[in-house]
């Protein structure tokens, strides 16, 4: 039995995004979960901390926001991380070096140097969409363009990228932070040692980003639980938010047994 699973939850996002990217899903994660504490983190060099200079490694990146979470006294019991993407290279990092913070950890769409080559961890098939969408001029239309991307569910683009669009004239991510937080990405070696707390992988079939294969190479090498969505694609809390959470909640029921 793993006591505090699911009760304090901290989420982090990926690159360049931000807590307010998350949109409903946390409004829906308190549903399914109505006891818990849920949390969301900003990385350093987005959402509040948007004009700050984000570390070039994720180690200094997963300091920053442990630091921030002691801040906010988020650590006086054990939290369950749900990280998306760069923020699971984060995740797996402050599991590893502060081992008595987290009780579990959901990482979904991650990947990690050494596992799978570069084309794999940033598809190859969409090298010129993803630098091209990195030059588009206008806001809505980059925004709209990300969301074309990443995700697969086609049904609420005009709205998110309308969403999207506001999060990033707010609290805007400069090239420079975006360049660093790839680079901390790319170069991330993980600990080489199995977590002690339970870690559920989650991906998607249709993630057009990161090949599903990194998730299975880190599944194969530490023997960790790993759920497939069958068409979804890299930010499956946004295509369909509802088999993250069902996800999620059988997880914890199965690690509390």
């Amino acid at each position: 039995m793993n006591k505090g699973l699911g009760e304090n939850w901290i989420l982090l996002r990926g690159l360049a995004r931000e807590s307010a990217h998350w949109g409903d899903f946390v409004p829906l994660l308190q549903a399914t979960f109505p006891d818990a504490k849920m949390t969301t983190l900003d990385l350093p060099g987005a959402g509040r901390f948007y004009q700050d200079e984000s570390p070039k490694t994720i180690t200094a990146i997963a300091d920053n926001v442990r630091n921030h979470a002691l801040e906010l006294g988020l650590l006086q019991q054990p939290v369950t991380l749900l990280a998306l993407s760069l923020g699971g290279m984060v995740a797996w990092e402050w599991l590893h070096n502060y081992p008595d913070d987290i009780c579990g950890a959901s990482l979904i769409s991650t990947s990690f140097a050494g596992l799978n080559p570069f084309y794999e961890r940033l598809r190859w098939q969409i090298y010129g969409k993803f630098f091209g969408l990195l030059m588009q001029q206008g806001t809505y239309k980059r925004e709209l363009a990300i969301i074309q991307l990443v995700n697969n569910n086609r049904e609420r683009d005009g709205q998110i990228a309308k969403d999207w669009e506001q999060i990033q004239k707010l609290r805007p991510v400069s090239p420079k932070n975006m360049y660093r937080q790839m680079l901390a990405a790319a170069t991330y070696q993980p600990s080489p040692e199995k977590p002690t707390q339970p870690v559920l992988l989650l991906n998607a079939k249709g993630d057009r980003l990161v090949s599903p294969s990194c998730s299975e190479a880190i599944q194969n090498k530490w023997h960790l639980e790993l759920r497939t969505h069958p068409w979804a694609g890299h930010d499956m809390t946004v295509d369909d938010g509802d088999w993250v959470a069902t996800r999620l909640k059988d997880w914890i029921a199965s690690s509390r047994m």
